[in-house]
């Protein structure tokens, strides 16, 4: 029986269903090997106009989701500039992963440039959806553009943080959503990155891999989300046919080609050969985008390397926009 590897070494969840239709396949393409590894500390309000430089802290954001924990390391000194790391479908809901499962922390912690961990995100898309999900009665609508290009950012600000000079970086569920966030608040983020991004969800049949790795990941229904095929909203959330409204963006797209490295040794050989074939995918995604911006005489760095749909890469390639992230915010 084949099957989707949640977490590295940690549990393996079959699903003999997902693999009886060729749309399912897809599904299990677009699931990411995310885990939930760090403990919670308790939230921090925010008591004061600054944060002091270069501070960890954990925040309870009000929005119309509820309050969402949010992880931050503030700039090193004192600096207003920003940075958004999103997580992907299987974001857990008491850390980032880019905490537990990468050295952001460590990368940025001399920069003047404050970190963003958005926490939780679970199957979101980090979009508005129309609707609360139906297929698993949930309470309340999910609203993360809204969040993130809104309520957060004016919390933030009691911080000393802007608004207005903010980048932005997510990793497979989370790169699309990077993607359009900022294609579509060009006043807010000056960067953005995917890292193994699904980058074109209107593409032949995604939108059905898409429903069955949701229903898999949480009963959540995509439906909810965009609607049916054919609804403006799945236009409006494709970075592939939205790419005219990031030309002037520095952007940074990274995908692996589903070929193991190095970086794949210590993983059980499950974990590696179903990144192998998420990581497919994110490249056959890359492609296109890459293709689009070609058409469009747009520029952006893009990389296709030997790699597969995990973390260690996604803190390789964090690694490599470093630069291009700090120069677009001006950060030196």
């Amino acid at each position: 029986m084949l099957g989707v590897v949640m977490r590295s070494g940690d549990r393996l969840v079959a699903r003999e269903w997902l693999w009886k239709t060729g749309a399912a396949v897809v599904a299990a393409m677009l699931v990411s090997s995310f885990g939930e590894v760090a403990a919670e500390a308790a939230p921090v309000h925010p008591m004061r106009s600054r944060a002091p430089s270069g501070r960890f802290q954990e925040l309870l954001v009000p929005s119309s989701m509820g309050p969402i924990k949010v992880q931050v390391q503030f700039a090193a000194h004192g600096g207003s500039s920003a940075l958004y790391l999103l997580d992907g479908l299987r974001a857990p809901a008491d850390h980032s992963e880019w905490v537990s499962d990468t050295d952001a922390l460590r990368q940025f912690a001399g920069d003047n440039v404050t970190v963003v961990f958005p926490v939780g995100g679970h199957s979101s898309f980090y979009t508005d959806w129309y609707r609360p999900s139906s297929t698993n009665h949930q309470t309340f609508t999910y609203r993360w553009e809204t969040f993130l290009t809104r309520e957060l950012p004016a919390y933030l600000a009691k911080y000393g943080v802007s608004r207005t000079d903010d980048a932005i970086v997510g990793a497979s569920m989370g790169g699309d959503a990077a993607m359009i966030l900022a294609a579509h608040h060009r006043n807010q983020f000056r960067f953005a990155g995917s890292f193994s991004g699904f980058l074109n969800p209107t593409y032949p049949l995604w939108n059905e891999g898409m429903r069955a790795a949701m229903w898999d990941e949480g009963d959540f229904d995509v439906d909810d989300m965009w609607g049916p095929p054919g609804d403006p909203a799945w236009k409006r959330n494709d970075a592939v046919l939205q790419a005219e409204l990031l030309r002037g963006l520095p952007m940074y797209v990274y995908s692996g080609n589903g070929t193991p490295g190095p970086l794949d040794a210590p993983h059980a050989v499950g974990d590696t050969v179903n990144a192998m074939g998420l990581e497919a995918m994110a490249q056959t995604a890359a492609g296109i985008f890459r293709d689009r911006l070609k058409a469009l005489n747009i520029p952006a760095r893009i990389d296709i390397e030997n790699g597969t749909h995990s973390w260690p890469y996604w803190q390789r390639a964090l690694a490599t926009a470093r630069p291009m992230i700090l120069s677009a915010l001006g950060v030196h």
